[in-house]
């Protein structure tokens, strides 16, 4: 009996171990993934000079200093709005676009169906590169066009098969008593389909979001007017010549009037700066759409 109760108690003694190992090492996890960010923000808010010699938990002389100057470049503001222009008409018309396709997919009675279907899956395995992805846009004659970030992203492989695997699943039977009711194509869509999709639309929703926020790459290679760059575009340029741009804000002579010649920029600081500028609307969005990532893609993900 005795050692029975030693064996129970020394498993008592190794639950409450692993428990208090598992936790740590939890907690070290999440430090290690917030941490850098809280670096960045900590950085961009100290004092330029004094944050290159090393910050750990804190800001070094608190400032807004530089992003004064960020925003006294007037490249910045302009930027952010082409993005938020550019993020929210993009996720509304692949959303759109990608939902009705996904829609069209499941409905047994549209021709060559299937075929359309694995036609549309093999684009996510051929890429045919760059250049032609370049000569296809200009083609298409969106060089220098808004229509560069809407267009190209308006269907989406990928988010079709969980916004069509997720329609699959919904109850034949409302469908069916709407047709009966009279019923049409597109009444049935959006007033029993589009309702009922509202997890798998609101994952595909963020997803969209965050890809259209952090997309430069057509910006770069296609849009030479600089009424729409994108503030992801102006990040990487700010990256790549941080150093040219603090010397050309400690050089303007308006600035250092009105701060005072009290702040050296460095380079560090101009890319911590934009940086956080960046980042900040996606971890705003984050934790308001992060209750559907779970029940979106687990119920999307049921049916093959």
């Amino acid at each position: 009996m005795n050692k029975n109760a030693k064996l129970v108690g020394n498993k008592d003694l190794s639950e409450i171990l692993f428990e208090i190992l598992k936790n740590i090492i939890i907690v070290v996890f999440v430090i290690a993934c917030i941490y850098p960010f809280y670096y960045v923000i900590i950085y961009s808010l100290s004092d330029p000079d004094k944050a290159q010699y090393g910050i750990w938990l804190w800001p070094v002389d608190f400032t807004l200093d530089t992003y004064i100057m960020i925003f006294e470049r007037n490249d910045i503001i302009p930027a952010f709005g082409i993005s938020v222009l550019r993020t929210v008409i993009g996720t509304v018309t692949s959303v759109f676009c990608t939902s009705l396709l996904a829609f069209l997919m499941t409905r047994k009675e549209m021709p060559f169906r299937k075929v359309v279907y694995r036609f549309i899956i093999i684009t996510m395995y051929l890429d045919a590169g760059l250049i032609p992805w370049y000569i296809v846009m200009k083609t298409y004659g969106l060089q220098n066009n808004f229509l560069l970030y809407v267009v190209p992203s308006a269907i989406s492989a990928y988010n079709m098969i969980l916004i069509k695997t997720f329609m699959e699943q919904l109850p034949e039977s409302l469908e069916e008593a709407a047709a009966i009711e009279g019923a049409g194509f597109f009444d049935i869509f959006f007033r029993i389909v589009l309702p009922l999709s509202k997890p798998i639309i609101a994952t595909i929703s963020v997803y969209c979001a965050v890809g259209q926020w952090n997309s430069w790459r057509d910006n770069f290679f296609l849009n030479t007017d600089r009424s729409l760059k994108t503030v992801q575009l102006i990040l990487r340029e700010y990256i790549t010549s941080a150093q040219k741009v603090a010397e050309a804000m400690e050089n303007n002579p308006a600035l250092a009037q009105q701060l005072g010649n009290a702040v050296q920029i460095t380079p560090e600081a101009v890319q911590m700066t934009v940086v956080v500028i960046t980042m900040v609307p996606v971890m705003l969005v984050y934790p308001f759409a992060q209750k559907y990532f779970t029940k979106g893609i687990m119920l999307g993900a049921v049916k093959g």
